[in-house]
């Protein structure tokens, strides 16, 4: 019995390392970056003056502990459980802190890796990108303009026939507002 718990408890941490090499691709650090889609030339910072600013106390009353962790303490939420995972509906995507927006509808994609994952962002100078060598790997960390909440990390593996990027974003960094259905009225 005993002996059947370790080997289910190993099984777990294996499917788990293999989800997280397999999704979190190491990035060559090259200092910057080129977009196919007209995103000129991104640079990583390490330092910035964000031009909004909140208390640690009004971020802790007002976003859940989970999205708190995340944008905050850069946390990294589990594969497969976002909110925002697997919707495909026409919207926008903003940051949760402070309402930025970051995503279209129209360059998500499904990476398989258990994240929201884009192949661009909404517009030239909303994500911020930053050198991140923690938990062994080189990557490249994502992180709102506006306000310096951490999204998530950018990878070079995204759709070749695009930009070749995937922008994998935690769901609870981000808050969706879906696109408005016209109206129809009545002849």
């Amino acid at each position: 019995m005993t002996g059947s718990i370790i080997f289910v408890a190993k099984f777990h941490m294996l499917i788990t390392l293999s989800l997280l090499i397999n999704c979190q691709t190491s990035v060559a650090m090259g200092g910057e970056q080129s977009s196919e889609s007209g995103a000129t030339d991104k640079k990583m910072e390490e330092t910035k003056i964000y031009e909004k600013k909140f208390s640690k106390e009004e971020l802790k009353n007002r976003l859940t502990p989970l999205q708190y962790h995340i944008t905050q303490e850069r946390g990294t939420e589990r594969a497969f459980t976002g909110e925002l995972y697997k919707i495909a509906d026409d919207g926008a995507y903003h940051c949760v802190v402070c309402d930025a927006l970051l995503f279209k509808s129209e360059t998500k994609f499904d990476s398989g890796c258990g994240w929201p994952s884009f192949y661009d962002m909404a517009g030239q100078g909303t994500v911020i990108f930053n050198e991140d060598s923690t938990h062994g790997m080189k990557r490249v960390e994502t992180v709102c303009a506006k306000c310096g909440a951490h999204l998530g990390h950018v990878f070079e593996d995204g759709p070749s026939d695009k930009t070749g990027q995937r922008y994998c974003i935690n769901s609870a960094s981000l808050k969706f507002n879906p696109k408005k259905k016209a109206d129809k009225s009545e002849l």
